[in-house]
């Protein structure tokens, strides 16, 4: 199966594609993570909604790979699309936004290679999934681990996650857009990336690709 896995370039068509399969798949894993919530299947709606924000997690690992051309860099950016831990770096932005972050500075965060966040996330999804023995020698068992109250915390961070049925810089015209801003200032100079990405939603907004307004909350996001 592994050597199956495509780790080559993208079309924004393919990009799009991949994309809206992994919102899809976002929600319908937290459907079901809401149904088994509400049938008091606590550790499995944990598990649930977990897969749910990795699939979430996916689409701007995929617009990542729509600007890439090197080879090896393009099979390191689909292993990151296969890594739980690089799809669920943003689980934590309710959190830092509940603080009062409101600018892409506050959210370093979510990015920080020395925070464990990511494998926190991941670790509680094994917890949820499987029996184990820690030290010594005592055994777990999901029930025991998760209770209604963290089943509910993880489940909304979830719903936020996943999001509103309104998403941006999902369609295929939108990602040729995103190549043509984004594509010749791409991990270079920070401030021209930004102005980049602020650009690409104008250029949307005024095509009548998304909502009047977005680019405005861009702006304050970024600059």
């Amino acid at each position: 199966m592994k050597d199956r896995q495509y780790n080559q370039k993208l079309s924004p068509e393919k990009a799009a594609e991949g994309i809206n399969a992994a919102i899809v798949n976002s929600k319908a894993l937290l459907d079901d993570a809401l149904l088994l919530f509400d049938n008091e299947r606590y550790e499995r709606a944990v598990a649930l909604s977990i897969l749910a924000i990795e699939e979430a997690g996916k689409p701007s690992i995929i617009r990542s790979i729509l600007l890439e051309d090197d080879p090896k860099t393009l099979k390191k950016e689909w292993q990151n699309y296969r890594k739980h831990t690089e799809k669920n770096t943003n689980w934590i932005v309710p959190e830092l936004v509940s603080k009062g972050a409101r600018h892409i500075e506050e959210m370093r965060q979510t990015v920080d290679k020395d925070s464990d966040h990511t494998q926190i996330l991941d670790y509680l999804k094994q917890l949820a999934f499987y029996s184990d023995a820690f030290s010594k020698c005592k055994w777990s068992i999901p029930k025991d681990v998760v209770d209604k109250d963290l089943a509910k915390s993880i489940l909304e961070i979830a719903k936020i996650m996943v999001g509103k049925d309104t998403k941006v810089m999902t369609s295929e015209e939108e990602l040729i857009l995103w190549v043509k801003h984004l594509k010749p200032v791409w991990k270079k100079d920070m401030f021209k990336m930004k102005q980049a990405l602020i650009n690409c939603y104008q250029e949307a907004e005024e095509l009548g690709l998304m909502e009047k307004g977005i680019t405005n909350n861009m702006v304050k996001f970024l600059l």
